[in-house]
């Protein structure tokens, strides 16, 4: 079984720079999107063979998330059960017959570090729905989590460490999801690679790649001896991130 996470920075954007191509080439059972930036039905944008699901922020042309699935769910849950959390489109969980997929658009904690305290409330609550549902069954994560973990996973950790995405509150908060019986698939089986998965669209990052691993597949520790493999598609464009893979 294959997934793919992909932030496409507004799906409407990324489809005219060849998104249906990639889609097609390809060839998920489960393709999760984030940051479509875009209500449903505003893109007619349809795959034989899939069904969609979609979770649009309330705030027009911002956030929001979908998954387009050959396998139809059990259920289908949009945000987290906190009001606090649940208008800006982030999250949408299948629950399948033997794991939960959950796709998901962490909060960006923004320049000057203006959102990081609503950022750490944010991780807490998260954290423990990810338990809540691997407590039922194992749970399958993916999508922008808007954190360099370690040093390997940035260019320049030394002048990064105190901007949104590398800050000492935010890696160790995925510390803490690891800890608490989660693993992030491509750095388990591949310790030592270094690949990115977003360059910031200025200073030419992308052709240095100055990058950002900051997409990822996080599973449960009980399926993490199922995992085939973990890709970055680094050649794949369209957007400033580029589409994450988990094989199963």
């Amino acid at each position: 079984m294959k997934l793919i996470s992909w932030n496409v920075n507004g799906l409407r954007a990324c489809e005219g720079k060849g998104f249906s191509e990639v889609f097609k080439r390809l060839d998920a059972d489960f393709f999760c999107l984030q940051e479509t930036k875009m209500q449903e039905g505003q893109l007619d944008l349809h795959f034989d063979g899939y069904e969609s699901y979609w979770n649009s922020a309330e705030k027009k042309g911002y956030s929001g998330t979908a998954i387009f699935t050959r396998h139809k769910p059990l259920s289908v849950t949009k945000g987290i059960g906190v009001d606090e959390h649940d208008h800006e489109g982030r999250v949408i969980t299948l629950e399948m017959e033997d794991f939960f997929l959950v796709t998901v658009y962490v909060p960006n904690s923004q320049d000057g570090l203006k959102r990081l305290d609503y950022r750490m409330k944010w991780e807490e609550d998260f954290l423990a729905y990810l338990k809540k549902l691997d407590a039922v069954k194992p749970v399958i994560v993916c999508g922008d989590l808007n954190v360099a973990h370690e040093e390997i996973d940035i260019k320049n950790p030394k002048t990064n460490r105190h901007n949104a995405g590398f800050t000492d509150e935010e890696r160790q908060k995925f510390t803490e999801w690891l800890a608490a019986g989660f693993k992030d698939t491509f750095r388990t089986l591949y310790p030592e690679q270094v690949t990115y998965s977003w360059w910031s669209y200025r200073f030419q990052a992308r052709a240095k790649n100055a990058g950002w691993r900051i997409d990822y597949f996080v599973v449960s520790e009980r399926l993490m001896p199922k995992v085939v493999d973990a890709k970055i598609h680094t050649d794949i464009e369209g957007s400033d991130h580029c589409p994450v893979e988990l094989v199963i």
